[in-house]
């Protein structure tokens, strides 16, 4: 059963949107399980999990000797897991992540506040920094939520209908065609008629020549991976 790790001062913001829809429904049937470590059961000293900075600055650094009390928690198998910590200037995260992190048996996500964590702690366990966006969040369990969920709707029959998958934005880097649905005219605009037309192969070609038309005008770096692995033929 594939599982999240996830240590954090704020254990009560969980699950959070991963206790709705289909990975809420997934995580009662145990399909997936979402371990919950709270880092302030485990301070030095003095019932503080964090200092101020060395050499000065804003803010409070989460200790290096917590997270390692925090980390024993874990089953030796575990601490072998994938390691991530969520910082604006890590690697962007990209949908390509979540089909590699759902075949692992599990990862481990540390959540920042405030200043943020210790470097030694990301040096010393390996771990990874990701980046879910150009832009700054309090911490890092929103990030952790957005990447568990992105992980588990690829899971075996966690998904009802396994085949919408493929059809996913950034799949084969081209993003999603436009969609529609009853009724066939709303406030003067129609639906294209190829969709009701029932042929299924001038519809697949009409699905895809909308999505390259709007990657190359909404994400030209997508289009540009794209011309490149069909130049490459990959």
């Amino acid at each position: 059963m594939w599982q999240a790790n996830v240590f954090t001062i704020f254990p009560d913001a969980f699950p959070g949107t991963l206790g709705v829809s289909v990975i809420g429904k997934a995580l009662e049937q145990k399909k997936w399980n979402l371990n919950l470590i709270d880092l302030k059961k485990f301070p030095v000293k003095s019932d503080r999990i964090d200092s101020p900075p060395y050499g000065g600055g804003e803010g409070m650094i989460l200790s290096p000797a917590v997270f390692e009390r925090a980390f024993q928690t874990l089953s030796s198998e575990m601490r072998k897991w994938k390691k991530i910590y969520f910082s604006p200037r890590g690697r962007r995260l990209r949908q390509s992540d979540f089909e590699e992190l759902a075949r692992l048996p599990g990862i481990t996500m540390l959540c920042g506040r405030y200043e943020g964590v210790d470097q030694r702690i990301i040096d010393f366990y390996e771990t990874e920094e990701i980046s879910v966006g150009d832009f700054v969040l309090p911490g890092g369990e929103t990030a952790a939520m957005i990447v568990a969920e992105g992980c588990v709707r690829l899971l075996p029959e966690v998904v009802g209908n396994g085949d919408s998958l493929r059809n996913d934005s950034f799949q084969n880097f081209l993003l999603e065609y436009d969609q529609y649905t009853k009724p066939e005219i709303f406030n003067a605009l129609s639906t294209p008629e190829i969709l009701l037309s029932g042929d299924h192969r001038k519809i697949a070609e009409f699905r895809l020549n909308q999505s390259k038309k709007i990657t190359a005008e909404r994400r030209p770096d997508l289009w540009a991976e794209y011309i490149d692995k069909m130049l490459s033929g990959k």
